[in-house]
Parts: structure tokens; sequence; C-alpha cells
């Protein structure tokens, strides 16, 4: 199960604007006319993976991000063990500064220098941001042991692992080619941001270690996530409060635990989550398929307008599932019903096999019943025990084949 962290005091979703990216070819970095480099091994980066490079990698950006002329940082081949850094903007130049890694970037292993709970920050860019390609080594192996399940344990000492690369407070940022190896915690983390594009990313860690979900998003609009692969010990793509507009299409997620919306009604005043997309996409193996879920016996909250369409499953265990009664026992939960509303949630053309007795298990609140559940053309094989579906407080409208049978 994921940690879904927040940032509890920011109650405002970024709003989009207009997008700078909109209408490029994003698929190749070219260098702007003029564009000036900084490159790290000009301020003493040392590429032998041992020696510490982060106040070379803090001079090279500082020089980028002053720079009143076009500019770009660039991490020439080697491989660069860096300590915990902010990127920090505003910058000066007249548009979104890049950031180009030709090498392997590997984090500290001193868990005394992780105060901020994560590895890399890029903050505070309203023009925007470029991070291409490179390896990102979170080097989380030793971390994962001394996890923390801040989801059972909600007092202010629980604290989650570090995040690799976290965009806070950015507009038109991309993420583009980059591989994300053994992440401490989140791989990839966008909050409080907005026209953000995520392609063609792997993030790939253990299917056993713990909260490492691909890409986590809160408080952030206009999100397009494409051609990625991600091979994680959890969800493969994590969604909570005051998410708006995200599109994921051709995606490969598993090992993992899925795609999700929630945990929901974890906090007090969540904004709601509205209009997902997820599209021509595949899983193998992940313990959780499509999924929403939300706390009984907390607080409100409200997911709605959510499209999972043309996604193909091999042996994927709960292919289907809203969870209303999260971290409680299934059909038996004796907390007050979940105060969070689940409204116009489509699942079209899900096809494949699965080893779960519920293929479609759909669990809503007694209080706030789901409304406007549409399941299209769904066909779920069994491969281990017969699956059937299971409906509690909702009535779905169903449209063309149906396997397993619909709910009666």
């Amino acid at each position: 199960m994921a940690y879904e962290y927040d940032l509890v005091d920011a109650r405002v979703r970024q709003k989009a604007g207009p997008d700078l990216f909109g209408g490029q070819n994003l698929a190749k970095d070219k260098l702007l006319p003029g564009e000036k480099i900084f490159n790290v091994m000009d301020f003493e980066a040392t590429p032998d993976g041992v020696t510490d490079s982060t106040q070379a990698f803090m001079d090279a950006w500082r020089e980028t991000c002053n720079s009143l002329v076009q500019a770009r940082m660039l991490v020439p081949p080697g491989k660069y063990l860096v300590s915990p850094m902010f990127f920090a903007g505003p910058c000066k130049s007249p548009r979104a500064i890049t950031i180009k890694v030709e090498g392997t970037i590997l984090a500290s292993v001193d868990p005394s220098e992780y105060v901020n709970t994560e590895w890399l920050i890029f903050e505070d860019h309203p023009k925007g941001i470029k991070l291409i390609g490179g390896t990102y080594d979170g080097q989380g192996q030793e971390f994962w042991a001394a996890n923390m399940n801040c989801e059972k344990n909600t007092s202010p000492q629980c604290t989650r692992l570090p995040s690799s690369i976290q965009f806070n407070n950015v507009k038109d940022g991309l993420l583009q080619n980059i591989t994300s190896l053994n992440a401490k915690g989140f791989h990839f983390f966008i909050t409080n941001s907005a026209n953000i594009r995520l392609r063609r990313l792997r993030a790939i860690a253990p299917d056993e270690s713990p909260n490492t979900d691909g890409i986590h998003i809160s408080h952030s609009s206009h999100i397009r996530i494409s051609k990625c692969v991600l091979q994680t010990g959890d969800d493969c793509v994590s969604m909570i409060q005051g998410v708006d507009d995200v599109a994921i299409t051709r995606v490969k997620c598993g090992p993992g635990h899925g795609f999700s919306i929630g945990s929901l009604g974890k906090y007090e005043n969540e904004i709601p989550v509205r209009n997902i997309r997820v599209l021509n996409s595949s899983m193998v193996g992940t313990t959780n398929g499509l999924r929403i879920k939300a706390w009984p016996d907390r607080y409100p909250g409200e997911a709605s307008d959510i499209t999972f369409s043309d996604i193909t499953m091999e042996n994927v265990k709960n292919p289907i599932i809203i969870d209303e009664e999260y971290e409680c026992e299934p059909a038996k939960c004796t907390k007050k019903p979940s105060l969070v509303k689940v409204n116009r949630i489509k699942f079209s053309n899900i096809k494949g096999t699965t080893i779960s007795p519920f293929a479609v298990d759909l669990r809503c609140s007694k209080q706030f019943p789901c409304n406007g559940i549409q399941l299209s053309n769904i066909d779920l094989r069994p491969v281990k025990v017969p699956t059937a579906s299971r409906c509690l407080f909702t009535k779905p409208i169903y449209t063309g084949p149906q396997f397993p049978l619909p709910c009666k």
C-alpha cells in the first residue's frame, strides 16, 4: 500500500493557464539559438561515483539559473554522487531552463542528510523547466528496511522516505527520457504544479520495495503522462486530492500496485479529484488494477469524471476496484461509512486475466452511494479460481459483453 503524502497546508489546486509546450515537438531536444551551456565538469564535478559532487552541481545550477540569456545545465557521461539539492527558481533566462543528463546521478546514502524528505527538488519555476535524459539512482536499498507505514501510523513522527525527483510549484515542466532506479520513496513526485509532461520515463525498483510509487501527483492540473514503463513496489501512478485533468496513455505498469486514485477522505477540506483518463495501457502481475480508494470514518472528499479505457491485463489482482472501505475488512467493515462521493466513473474495454475471486469489486459508501458507474465491454478471465462481480451501494450501468457476469 502507498503512503499518500500531501502538503497538508496547501489547499489550492494549481491552475494550468496557457500551455507553453502546446503544439511543440518535444521528442527531440534541440539547443535554442544562442543557448549557453554550463557543464558541471567546469565546476569541478568528479564522475567517479564516489566523490561528492554536490557543490559542483549547485554552482553550475546557480550560473544556469542566473543567466540572462537562454541557458542549460549539462551533466556529461560518468557517475556523480550528490546529496539532497534544491534547484530553486525563478530563473532569469527568457524561457524554460533545461537540465540535460547524459550520465548517472547517484543519491547519497546518509540518512541524516535528508531533512527535507526529498532528494532533488525543483521548485518555483513559473517559466518552466525541462529535465531530459540520464539515470537517477536513488540507492534506496538500505533505506527500505527503515520504512514507516504512515497509513496506519498517523503521528507527526511518522515520515516517509525521500522522493527522487520532486516538482513543486512548477508551471510548464517536462520530464523526458529519464530512468529512475531504486528510489528511496516516490520516483517522481508532482505537487502544486500545472502543465507538466512526463514522457518516456522508466521507474524501476523491486516489487517488495515499500512506497516506491512510480509517479505520485497531488494539487496539480493538466498533467500528461505517456509512453512510460513503471515497475515498482507500489502504485505505478497515484493521484490524491487536488488533482484535475490528467491524461495517462500508453503506460506499461507492473510489477506494482496499479493505477490508483486515493486514498481520499484522509484529510479535512480535501479538494476533489476529477477529469482523469487512463487510456491504451497495459498491466502485468500487479496487486491492484484500476483502483479508487477512500477511507471509512474519516473526512469528506470527491472523485468524479474518471475514465479507464482500452486496458489490457495479465494475471492482475483486483482488476477493477472501488474500495470505500480502505484498510477495513472488505464487505464486513463496521466503521462509519465513507464520506467520499464517487460519481461518473467509466470502465471501458478492459480485457485480460485475473487471479482474484472478484474481478469487478465495487464497494461504495452506504451514506453516499456511487452514481454513474459504467462498465462497457469487460472481459476478465480467471487464471486460478472462478471470478465474479461484487457491488455494494451502487447500481452500475452495463453495455456490451460482460465477463464476469454483472452484479444482480
